[in-house]
């Protein structure tokens, strides 16, 4: 093959060593505008897992390597002057001046040609001429530009702004230095690469960056290699503390703001990117070289192993872009976590450090608590002590109360509709559907979104409490629940408004009922979706209709034994489409901006918590973003919650989405937990009201890690109580906990202790003179002249 590589960062130059030891019949050209010593930035970190691809595929470049690193385990986290050391991690890094001449010396070695101070040329001059034509020029890929109606590209620019400095200070271990100024929360993130300096990246939020006067040269254009001196100065005195007495070092070094970038598509005809011109992740996760080296690899190995260029790049993208995809959404969890990071500037230092270390969802409790045992412990106990609690625990089983209502546990079964009622009566189903999950361990059991009149239903099979005969039989699943269980039950009251009159989910979701249907209603005559019913705009009448049905509905939930109500204001249902202006287009005092299209929904939370009574506790279920243009967002999830909050929700539960058809979630594990986070911060924990969490939390240890770090203080689950009834107390005993936060049932006792598995009962030889005792962290430092301590 004729290869042409445009760029010549580590990226570019490593795919063309390792084309060349796959065959050096290959004939590859890589074209670098910058000269050979020329580089941006001072280190590259990389993972283990990393390192060992690169050593299975070129041992030369390995060993050349890691002859220059700079190794070490610990995290070190100092937050406002209160330090923590983190250990167990795993860190390698080096100077990316050395991986260049490392990389560059291979290139040549290998018969590679390259051209250095030289542009590439023209790209459709290049896909003539060549086989195959590889756009590894970076974050402003010329290349990416001139196709970007193939490549699609996404370039999402942040706000905080960023430094890229180093400094002689050689670091022992990577470094979180959290700073509160006069001018609010700043932050380092550092990490040594050589025996002689680190990195030194500084970043704060605009407002911050503003009011330390560090905006002074904005709008300067620096000539390439120039730094921003005047603001490299005025670091160097708001963190001379930090720096001790060393230097700092610059290299281009000016303000930035991050970017993202992504691409719908990564190859066009025989152009493919690679690095930073396909995707870029934030530098607090990570190195962007790291994710171009990975890159190479895998695009070197599927040219060798397909038959022809375009099944080759097929293949690599293939293959490439689910990783990327998980890094990148790992990054943006980070980066929006230091975006907002002041907003923890009041937790606990020890919490906060907690918090840092698990922003990304990668690194869970469970994570810290094999790699620094210690570490874990400190948390654990710390978060027991915060709560007054006697003993520590995991946190999914601390006590909390919304409200006056006390709940053994953190651990919600979450609403989830069965479609199973006829005529909205439960029976049967819904006495061991919610028995079993309070039977199960759980904390508080939710019921389905019970309606409040037949025409407020989704389907024919929903729930209902608009008669007695409803009332006496949920009196029935709340009597099971009291008297079987120390759980406690909650009632989830909703109208399904324009998204009624639909088939049961298993016969088509959505889908209008062609017999037995009724008149839906909505705030303005707009539909759900395409195919879904036209609602009529409901009129004054119809709202004071509906006001009552949710009063009755309530006063007949308090007769039925409930301990809890939540006001359903989610999911695309009557309450959220007032709220979202994507379903309401109204021009009266009930329409337009935020405060009108909170009006009726607050009528109804208000009604609903004047007929319940006053020592039970009210709270409302909102979707925190539309996913869709033009829809509410976060910041708009925010000034909901705190309304309803002042009208007395002693709970917000933070769900998202499903306002309408067109939406387009971020899905993930635990993808709906920064809105709850925000929430709680914001709104909930100043005014003393709780958050629930919910939405793709599936493991204790997501649940422990969402608590521990305060970004919620009960986690719902829903289809995982499907999967498993039994959940809280399995997770019991797999964390081998015993006690009043997982009470067995006397008739499931015995079930306690963790079924053995295969050979785990076997009895096994004594082989060794001394017994192994239990190990700590594993704490390596880096420090020139000394390897750990």
């Amino acid at each position: 093959m004729r290869i042409a590589i445009v760029g010549g960062g580590p990226g570019g130059l490593y795919l063309a060593a390792l084309m060349k030891q796959l065959d050096p019949g290959h004939g590859i050209t890589v074209w670098e505008r910058n000269a050979p010593d020329d580089t941006f930035g001072f280190g590259v970190v990389f993972s283990d897992e990393t390192l060992g691809g690169i050593e299975n595929a070129d041992t030369v470049v390995h060993d050349s390597m890691e002859s220059r690193f700079a190794r070490w385990t610990d995290i070190d986290i100092e937050f406002d002057g209160h330090p923590f050391t983190v250990g167990g991690q795993g860190f390698a890094a080096m100077a990316r001046k050395d991986l260049l001449h490392i990389l560059q010396e291979r290139a040549a070695e290998l018969g590679v040609t390259v051209h250095y101070r030289t542009l590439a040329p023209d790209v459709d001059e290049l896909r003539r001429s060549y086989d195959l034509v590889v756009a590894a020029d970076g974050i402003n890929s010329a290349v990416r530009t001139k196709y970007a109606d193939a490549f699609v590209p996404s370039l999402d620019q942040r706000t905080n702004k960023y430094m890229w400095l180093g400094t002689d200070r050689v670091f022992e271990a990577f470094q979180f230095l959290v700073k509160q100024t006069e001018f609010g929360t700043m932050q380092i993130h550092g990490y040594p690469f050589s025996d002689g300096g680190s990195t030194f990246i500084v970043e704060m939020a605009e407002n911050v960056w503003r009011r330390a006067g560090l905006d002074s040269t904005e709008g300067t254009q620096f000539p390439p290699g120039v730094s921003d001196e005047e603001s490299v100065a005025r670091i160097r005195e708001i963190f001379a503390g930090e720096l001790a007495g060393h230097n700092l070092l610059t290299n281009n070094s000016r303000w930035l703001n991050f970017t993202t970038v992504r691409n719908e598509r990564w190859h066009h005809h025989n152009v493919v990117l690679l690095g930073d011109a396909a995707h870029t992740a934030h530098f607090s996760i990570g190195s962007g070289t790291k994710l171009a080296m990975e890159d190479a690899l895998a695009l070197a190995a599927c040219l060798h192993e397909h038959p022809t260029v375009d099944e080759a790049l097929t293949a690599y993208e293939t293959e490439r872009r689910p990783v990327v995809e998980s890094t990148q959404r790992a990054a943006q969890a980070s980066l929006e976590w230091f975006e907002n990071i002041g907003r923890y500037a009041d937790q606990d230092p020890a919490q906060f450090c907690f918090n840092l270390l698990t922003r990304s969802r990668r690194i869970t409790f469970d994570n810290l608590k094999d790699r620094d045992p210690g570490f874990a412990d400190l948390i654990e106990r710390g978060f027991a002590e915060a709560q007054g609690a006697a003993e520590s625990a995991p946190a999914m089983f601390q006590p909390f109360s919304i409200g006056g209502l006390r709940l053994k546990n953190r651990i919600v079964v979450s609403p989830m509709d069965m479609y199973s009622a006829v005529d909205g009566v439960p029976d049967d189903f819904h006495v061991v559907h919610l028995g079993s999950k309070a039977l199960g361990g759980a904390g508080l059991v939710m019921t389905e979104m019970v309606c409040v009149s037949p025409e407020a239903r989704i389907t024919p099979g929903c729930t209902g409490l608009w008669n007695d005969t409803q009332r006496e039989a949920w009196t029935r699943v709340t009597s099971f629940v009291h008297e079987r269980s120390t759980a406690k039950i909650g009632l989830q009251l909703g109208h399904s408004g324009r998204k009624g009159s639909t088939r049961l989910m298993w016969e088509g979701m959505d889908e209008p009922l062609t017999e037995g249907n009724w008149e839906v209603v909505g705030p303005s005559a707009l539909s759900y979706g395409a195919g879904c019913h036209v609602p009529r705009e409901m009129t004054r009448a119809d709202m004071d209709a509906v006001v009552a049905d949710f009063v009755s509905a309530a006063r007949r939930g308090a007769d039925a034994g409930f301990d809890l109500l939540e006001v359903h204001a989610a999911h695309g249902y009557l309450l959220s489409s007032f709220l979202s202006p994507i379903a309401n287009r109204r021009t009266d005092e009930y329409g337009g901006d935020l405060t009108n299209r909170l009006r009726f929904p607050l009528e109804v939370f208000d009604a609903v918590r004047n007929a319940f009574p006053a020592d039970r506790p009210v709270t409302v279920r909102i979707s925190a973003t539309d996913w869709a243009p033009d829809g509410n967002t976060e910041h708009d999830a925010v000034e909901i919650a705190r309304a309803f909050v002042a009208h007395g929700a002693a709970a917000v539960d933070v769900s998202s989405g499903q306002v309408t058809k067109d939406e387009k979630p971020a899905y993930g594990r635990s993808y709906q937990t920064p809105f709850a986070d925000r929430v709680r911060h914001e709104v909930a924990a100043p005014a003393g009201a709780a958050v629930i969490a919910v939405g793709a939390i599936s493991s204790y240890d997501d649940v422990n890690s969402i608590l521990l770090a305060g970004r919620a203080d009960l986690c719902a689950l829903g289809r995982t109580h499907l999967y498993n009834p039994q959940w809280t107390l399995q997770a019991a005993a797999e964390q081998e906990y015993r006690g009043p936060g997982a009470d067995w049932p006397a008739q499931f006792a015995a079930g306690r202790r963790k079924p053995p598995t295969s050979r785990t009962d076997a009895v096994r030889p004594r082989l060794a003179l001394l017994r192994e005792t239990p190990r700590d962290a594993v704490h390596l430092r880096w420090t020139p002249g000394r390897t750990a301590e």
